[in-house]
């Protein structure tokens, strides 16, 4: 069977679409051979995590970042984490974002001492990041950490204060405020097409109501048509389903019995419609036949007076006849018979 063009490359173009998809999950860190799992955790704060980085636990990598979602008013973020390995993870440990001397991001995981282990395609527990000069800071000197953490929140205060303040953030608010003028004014105009479109006289939602009016009272005044079309399928239904079929396949079955019955006969060498379409006898009988008539014609106009004799005072021809019919018959040759 020969395979059109259009099927070959409806084949090809399934098959490289299956393998993009087959290759982008691996590139994500789905596993595509082997069994994984999901695993969720929420953060306010990503620190730059991305897709495909790894997910740790005791320093062996046992799974990558698959997806990073966040919501809509970006308070909360939702890290899909997939776990290529099967591990069993108590259920008060935490996912912290880690990042190493070269800036990689991770996520590691600190195991608890829980007996019950979190489920797959659970959410376990997170809690922020503090950095690795704060982790050194805090092994140092705690006072300096605590103070350094204040300074922070004063700085953020003061940074909040001043981006109220700012020409630009003045600017925004005036743009705010020009903005909701003119949707006030395109609230005007909606409300002024909306009168026109509710107009009971030249309005576009009377024209369709007088127009559905129009519609109900034309099937109202059909109604007897209807009504008759109705019974009139009810009674075609009803005759229908009185006709004896299984009658009528009957009789056809037998019929088609009968026919195979004859046509059998007639393959065979009972009967005389057999033996006259399978016997060679009587092909062989009429060949020797048409040999003898033949031999006969061709004698006849060979030795004339052998038969006929139409002299007066000549004498009938007492040669012998012919016993093969002469070359000259060309039509009708002479054939012997087997």
């Amino acid at each position: 069977m020969k395979i059109s063009n259009e099927t070959k490359i409806g084949i090809l173009a399934a098959f490289a679409i299956t393998l993009l998809i087959l290759g982008f999950n691996f590139l994500k860190g789905k596993s595509l051979f082997g069994k994984s799992h999901t695993l969720y955790a929420k953060y306010t704060d990503v620190q730059g995590l991305a897709n495909s980085n790894p997910v740790m636990i005791n320093g062996l990598q046992v799974g990558t970042v698959y997806s990073i979602t966040p919501d809509k008013s970006m308070k909360q973020i939702l890290v899909n984490m997939t776990l290529t390995k099967d591990v069993d993870i108590p259920k008060n440990s935490v996912a912290v974002i880690n990042s190493d001397l070269l800036g990689q991001k991770s996520v590691i995981i600190h195991l608890g001492d829980a007996t019950e282990f979190i489920a797959k395609k659970d959410t376990i527990a997170t809690i922020p990041s503090t950095g690795i000069f704060n982790e050194v800071l805090s092994k140092v000197n705690p006072v300096f950490l605590e103070v350094k953490k204040a300074i922070g929140s004063i700085d953020s205060v003061l940074g909040n204060f001043n981006r109220i303040l700012d020409p630009t953030a003045k600017n925004n608010i005036g743009a705010t405020l020009d903005n909701l003028n003119k949707t006030t004014a395109n609230l005007i105009n909606a409300s002024a097409s909306l009168t026109i479109l509710l107009n009971t006289q030249t309005g576009a939602l009377a024209k369709t109501l007088d127009n559905l009016n129009s519609f109900t009272g034309n099937l109202a005044t059909n109604n007897e048509k209807i009504n008759s079309m109705v019974s009139n399928l009810d009674k075609t239904a009803g005759n229908l389903s009185k006709l004896d079929l299984d009658k009528t396949l009957s009789t056809l079955n037998a019929t088609i019995a009968d026919l195979k019955t004859t046509i059998g006969k007639l393959n065979s060498n009972s009967g005389t419609a057999g033996l006259l379409l399978n016997d060679t006898k009587l092909y062989n009988n009429l060949t020797a036949t048409a040999n003898k008539l033949n031999l006969l014609i061709d004698d006849l106009r060979t030795n004339p007076k052998r038969y006929v004799n139409i002299s007066v005072f000549g004498k009938k021809n007492k040669s012998n006849g012919l016993t093969v019919p002469l070359p000259d018959t060309v039509n009708a040759p002479y054939l012997k018979q087997n």
